[in-house]
């Protein structure tokens, strides 16, 4: 591979989605991103504010924490209390799963009240698609909800489905039709993979090897397979 290639630091999500990591992986996480000058650190909610100490308000690299992760399953309210405390923590994105129960009922004024909520809150909103497993239907319906709630991104997926890949990321860029932003996110394990999505369209790169990719960037290889969802 070509050694002159574009810096995908800048476009990077840092994420610590995994369950079972701690306190000093988030901290770790945060210094890394700081690092390498990721564009984000993406984060639980539960660990916004331990993220907010190692990256204070105004830092160059951005705190996302996700709202109803994995898979959106929660009564609206509980998922906008959510938001709001990630928000009072420190927050300033906020990735956002929706209600896939609305969007298979075909209930779109549900899946508007889930998360127009959240969008009033002010922060900038990405909607996790999980565009991999939706028919083209019901993923146009999901995209155009989301952008009348006022979403700024749309996310390929929550990193628990199928990997990303350049078709969905080219289908979102179609179907956003410039109003939003694309994030690709899940299995961006190697160099190659994360080339084809920015050249897809993708405006950010969600993924936990982060650091591997920047390595194999510098090296002009490939990053080793992720053991990792995201």
């Amino acid at each position: 591979m070509s050694r002159d290639l574009p810096d995908l630091a800048p476009l990077i999500e840092h994420a610590l989605l995994d369950p079972l990591r701690g306190r000093q992986a988030v901290l770790t996480c945060c210094d890394e991103a700081r690092h390498f000058g990721f564009a984000a650190v993406c984060v639980a909610s539960r660990w916004v504010a331990t993220a907010r100490e190692r990256l204070p308000p105004g830092d160059r690299v951005r705190l996302v924490s996700v709202v109803g992760f994995p898979f959106g399953a929660i009564p609206a309210p509980i998922k906008r209390a959510e938001a709001e405390a990630a928000a009072a923590a420190g927050a300033d994105e906020l990735d956002v799963v929706p209600d896939f129960g609305a969007l298979v009922d075909g209930d779109s004024s549900a899946l508007l009240a889930d998360l127009a909520p959240i969008t009033e809150l002010g922060l900038p909103v990405k909607v996790i698609l999980e565009s991999d497993r939706l028919d083209p239907a019901a993923l146009a319906l999901l995209v155009e909800v989301s952008l009348d709630a006022g979403a700024r991104f749309l996310k390929t997926g929550s990193g628990f489905g199928a990997a990303a890949s350049a078709q969905q990321v080219r289908q979102l860029v179609a179907l956003a039709r410039g109003r939003a932003g694309i994030k690709a996110s899940g299995g961006i394990a190697s160099l190659e993979r994360a080339l084809e999505l920015v050249e897809a369209g993708a405006g950010r790169l969600g993924t936990s090897r982060g650091v591997a990719l920047m390595q194999a960037l510098r090296a002009g290889g490939t990053a080793s397979p992720n053991p990792s969802p995201t």
